[in-house]
């Protein structure tokens, strides 16, 4: 770690969290991510092995811990790491009041759709397996579909189809879910404006919205 050389503990603390992708790891093990895999997810865009390179440098703080569960790599938050929640929250908030726009390097449905799996109302699902298709018009080959499955009180996301019967399949554009997801609009706004199609039958398509909800930066008010 660079030490800015000052007392201040805002320098010393950003002296472990102010290099590119920390504070964004620890925003993930703070949604659940516990697993390699599952991190990687929630940062599609870092390369597996500055990830590594993170995750031993926050270890090394005493920030993370590394245990083996099953032969496999099991990453939490020790007390120091879970301190961080009231930082990270605040982030999330003064970035969604102040510096809300969205440039089109910003959009990856990757993160979008790993989002949405892990924080979308499960209880507000049928109790037998569901599953939902998205289709992004805008986007060009293999990411264009993905499928939402939801059974057992688990949601799974998938980028090939899982082969399971199609309950609605939502068609729109990476911006415009992207944007209902961040609660820049809401599904009423963005229905009424055909800025996305739902098809199925009549009662699932009315169900489509209070079944994958908003993210939960939704709920952070807006400046006028």
């Amino acid at each position: 770690m660079t030490s800015y050389g000052q007392f201040c503990p805002v320098a010393k603390a950003m002296e472990l969290l102010d290099e590119r992708w920390t504070i964004l790891i620890i925003r993930e093990m703070l949604l659940g991510s516990r697993h390699f895999n599952e991190l990687r997810r929630g940062v599609p865009k870092m390369s597996s092995a500055l990830l590594t390179k993170r995750l031993r440098s926050l270890e090394r703080a005493g920030v993370v811990r590394r245990s083996e569960v099953g032969g496999r790599s099991v990453y939490t938050l020790t007390a120091m790491g879970q301190g961080l929640m009231p930082v990270v929250d605040a982030l999330s908030e003064w970035g969604i009041r102040w510096v809300g726009e969205l440039g089109d390097a910003d959009l990856d449905p990757h993160l979008l759709m790993w989002d949405m799996r892990r924080t979308i109302p499960i209880d507000r699902w049928p109790r037998r397996r569901t599953m939902v298709q998205f289709v992004f018009r805008d986007v060009i080959g293999k990411s264009r579909s993905w499928w939402l499955v939801v059974s057992a009180g688990d949601a799974q996301v998938c980028d090939f189809d899982p082969g399971y019967e199609v309950d609605a399949t939502v068609e729109t554009d990476l911006r415009t879910l992207t944007e209902i997801w961040r609660g820049d609009t809401d599904w009423r706004c963005a229905l009424t404006e055909s800025r996305v199609d739902i098809h199925a039958l009549a009662d699932v398509a009315r169900e489509i919205p209070s079944w994958i909800g908003q993210g939960l930066s939704a709920a952070i008010p807006r400046p006028a």
